[in-house]
């Protein structure tokens, strides 16, 4: 039919040609139209999709709808061409427009109708006009099309609206992977994993798909340890991971520091061919920054073909982690060189570097750079970070007044990084202000009630000790116990503070009391100013020497050969005591000791850190 309407078009005059198939408005149709029955020349040539277009939104519709009963192809038809460019367009409200006058002149919508409307819904979010279109769903006996089913269920997903999604899901006569997988997505974004891994547990059947969203969702709710063992899980029954299940993986061993895993995930990515997969690069880095492994971050790196923003503002921020700030401003510079332009995240690393080791001068300078020089809003968290290198630097005057100043309202990161220079340089009037501050806005974190408490213990007020930890307690606020973790052959061993249960506890203590001998010999005094408790000062130096990491290391002095490098994670910062006796082991046991707690990177070798002391 398409050849012979091109035939009998390449027939007539070239004006006639462009009459016929190239009008823009329902007046030129009618020209086009009337041409055709002056020359007796059939309708089939007014190409069907077109005349639904100029007149879709018109007051002309009724008319495109007396041609269309003229044409061999039910109406219909023709009108879903329409709402498919409408729903894939850049405004596919017009779309439902579409859709709406449809049933005003009583043209029965058909299956594709349905799935084109919804098209449009979900690109808008719309779970208003949704739910029309599931009632003519449910109206036209459509439930039992899986295509249409799944959509609906997606787009109640996306509106927010899970537990509508989840009674439309218990009402399905029949489920395919995708709707499982697609319950599973929302559960996830939803925050409720515990309800996405029962979905995920009672699949009849799953893809790759379906173990890529669990391990994403994993990392999502931080729950890094149950993405690495699903993925394992994943690997017995050999489900072949794809770049995306890759990203999610290299993600959770970030989180977790499983450089092991990492590693062989890396490789098994090369084998795979996503070896130029701009995205799953990116996360490589990341995750060897994560790790400790900056050289190999840097490898990966310098091995790219092609590098994206992020490509580079993770080596910046990786670079800032690992204490080298002066190597973090010279890559920023090459990205300048090249042509790559910045963004916020860039500025963070950038802000982060100068934080770590006290550049006030370049941090004020790219502070201001990014707005004046490549437009950039300063964020709260760059706020923070300007807050943060001032409070460490002892500016703590000149931080209150950036916060006062700021244009924005503060959140707890800012006052919280300003009360962390106050614990560093020990002001109290400060540090009393900003947790006034932080009681409002962050009420139920610990970590500003201890910092508070221990400023006031240094100063020995120790009635005003009690007063916080009172007011801890009234309001049921709890002390996160310090904890460290450490992998050694494919196996996360966890130790908190104190801990005397594991396994080998009897191995770590008498292994520590070897160190510490040695220690000793080298002029090592356990700084018991850090136990803010009011006890006697043997009962402190116990309590020091139980110290997560400490039992950690131990750990891993015991279980890892000679010449290994041991590398454990902190939830908390490195106390000032663990920081000087890792110094000093590193040096006596000739080992590379990598540690990361929640804000950077310590690498501590021969005797000294790469922090320079200042962190």
């Amino acid at each position: 039919m398409q050849s012979s309407f091109s035939s009998s078009l390449h027939s007539l005059p070239s004006r006639v040609q462009t009459l016929l198939s190239n009008f823009n408005s329902p007046l030129e149709l009618k020209q086009a139209h009337a041409h055709l029955i002056k020359t007796n020349t059939p309708l089939s040539l007014l190409p069907p999709s077109r005349i639904a277009s100029v007149c879709a939104l018109s007051s002309d519709f009724s008319y495109a709808n007396q041609l269309f009963t003229q044409f061999p192809q039910p109406q219909i038809v023709i009108w879903n061409s329409c709402l498919k460019t409408f729903a894939e367009s850049n405004s596919p409200s017009d779309a439902i427009l579409l859709f709406r006058r449809l049933r005003e002149w009583d043209v029965l919508p058909d299956s594709f109708t349905c799935a084109f409307v919804l098209k449009a819904c979900t690109a808008l979010m719309d779970d208003k006009n949704g739910k029309i279109i599931h009632g003519v769903v449910e109206k036209l006996g459509f439930k039992w099309n899986l295509v249409l089913q799944n959509m609906i269920l997606n787009l109640y997903g996306l509106c927010g609206e899970v537990g509508t999604a989840r009674l439309l899901f218990d009402n399905m006569p029949q489920r395919d992977v995708v709707s499982w997988n697609v319950m599973i997505t929302h559960l996830v974004k939803s925050g409720d994993f515990e309800d996405a891994y029962r979905f995920f547990s009672r699949m009849p059947e799953r893809n790759v798909r379906s173990w890529t969203m669990m391990i994403s969702g994993c990392v999502h709710c931080r729950k890094p340890k149950e993405g690495v063992e699903l993925f394992m899980e994943m690997e017995k029954i050999e489900v072949q991971a794809n770049e995306v299940t890759v990203v999610a993986v290299l993600a959770a061993c970030a989180d977790l520091g499983a450089l092991e895993l990492g590693r062989r995930v890396h490789e098994y990515s090369k084998r795979s061919g996503f070896e130029n997969n701009v995205r799953v690069l990116n996360t490589l880095i990341d995750m060897y920054v994560k790790c400790g492994c900056l050289e190999e971050a840097r490898r990966v790196f310098n091995e790219m073909e092609e590098r994206t923003v992020v490509s580079w503002s993770a080596m910046i921020q990786g670079l800032a982690m690992h204490g080298q700030a002066q190597e973090a401003l010279r890559v920023f510079s090459m990205m300048i060189e090249m042509g790559m332009e910045p963004n916020g995240v860039t500025f963070i690393g950038l802000l982060h570097a100068c934080n770590h080791m006290g550049l006030v001068d370049e941090g004020r300078r790219f502070f201001s750079g990014m707005s004046r020089d490549y437009g950039i809003i300063p964020e709260i968290e760059h706020y923070g970070c300007m807050v943060d290198l001032l409070s460490r630097a002892g500016l703590l005057q000149e931080a209150h007044e950036f916060i006062m100043n700021m244009p924005i309202k503060p959140n707890g990161v800012v006052w919280g990084a300003l009360l962390g220079g106050c614990k560093v340089h020990k002001n109290i009037k400060l540090a009393e202000e900003a947790t006034r501050h932080l009681a409002q806005l962050d009420p139920l974190n610990d970590g500003y009630y201890v910092v508070l408490s221990n400023i006031y213990a240094e100063a020995e007020r120790w009635e005003d000790v009690a007063r916080v930890r009172k007011l801890m307690k009234n309001r049921g606020v709890k002390k996160t116990p310090g904890c460290s973790s450490i992998m050694v052959d494919g196996v996360i061993h966890e130790f908190v503070a104190g801990d005397d249960s594991h396994s080998q506890a009897n191995e770590i203590f008498d292994m520590w009391e070897t160190l510490l001998s040695n220690m000793k010999l080298r002029g090592y005094r356990p700084d018991t100013s850090v136990v803010l408790l009011d006890m006697e000062e043997k009962e402190k130096e116990k309590f020091l020497y139980r110290h997560s990491e400490k039992l950690a290391l131990c750990f891993g002095l015991i279980n890892t050969p000679p010449g290994v490098v041991i590398r454990i994670m902190k939830n908390l910062r490195v106390c000032e005591d663990c920081h000087a006796a890792f110094k000093l082991i590193s040096a006596i046991v000739n080992r590379e000791i990598v540690v990361r707690d929640r804000n950077r990177f310590h690498c501590f070798k021969d005797g000294a850190c790469s922090c320079q002391d200042y962190w």
